[in-house]
């Protein structure tokens, strides 16, 4: 037997599942957050951000502040990361890409994966494509298990053009744990055809 045997054997079952996948069916699913960092991302809400105050009421910029029970133009401090995420998230689904990255480069921790991965999100959602995958980088760079981003990257470089690099992505989420998560049905949904986010 050659040396080459196990990586080609490796190679062979990454491809066979893969291709099982691939072939499975397709569920519609809704564009999630899969929850942040951790060993593989998987905790968190998997539903679609609920919609606030932020983007029913709120006009110019401005975010909800519950204790103020007002639109607020967010500040340095005036909010928290969790609520500077949780509006920042809202609003790139809600397809207010330039206002999202705004909140987000409000948040003390800039090394926040969930920060740069929804940095990564907002920049790609808005034709930014390049600067969207430096973050995606740099949010996995931080933590390597972190699926969403994961998920994300995958779904960009299928817009790319670059099947097997999402591919890559899919088995990474899978051989962490996330094959359950939305993270893994949404870019295995996005590699049939069928773009959830």
């Amino acid at each position: 037997m050659s040396n080459s045997t196990p990586a080609l054997g490796l190679f062979c079952g990454v491809a066979a599942f893969v291709a099982a996948s691939l072939a499975s069916p397709i569920v519609v699913l809704a564009a999630g957050d899969g929850g942040s960092g951790g060993s593989n991302g998987s905790g968190g809400s998997s539903d679609p951000p609920v919609k606030t105050q932020t983007t029913t009421k709120c006009k110019d910029g401005k975010i909800w502040s519950t204790e103020k029970k007002m639109c607020v133009r967010a500040q340095k401090n005036s909010f928290n990361d969790d609520e500077l995420y949780d509006a920042a998230r809202e609003l790139a689904y809600d397809g207010q890409y330039q206002k999202a990255i705004e909140l987000l480069q409000l948040a003390r921790n800039q090394k926040d994966p969930r920060i740069l991965n929804y940095l990564g999100f907002a920049n790609r959602k808005a034709g930014r494509m390049d600067v969207g995958m430096e973050y995606y980088r740099e949010a996995l760079k931080i933590d390597p298990d972190y699926i969403l981003a994961r998920s994300y990257m995958g779904e960009a470089l299928l817009q790319q053009g670059d099947r097997e690099g999402a591919r890559v992505q899919l088995v990474e989420i899978r051989d962490r744990g996330g094959e359950d998560t939305w993270a893994y049905r949404a870019l295995l949904q996005a590699l049939n055809g069928y773009s959830a986010y």
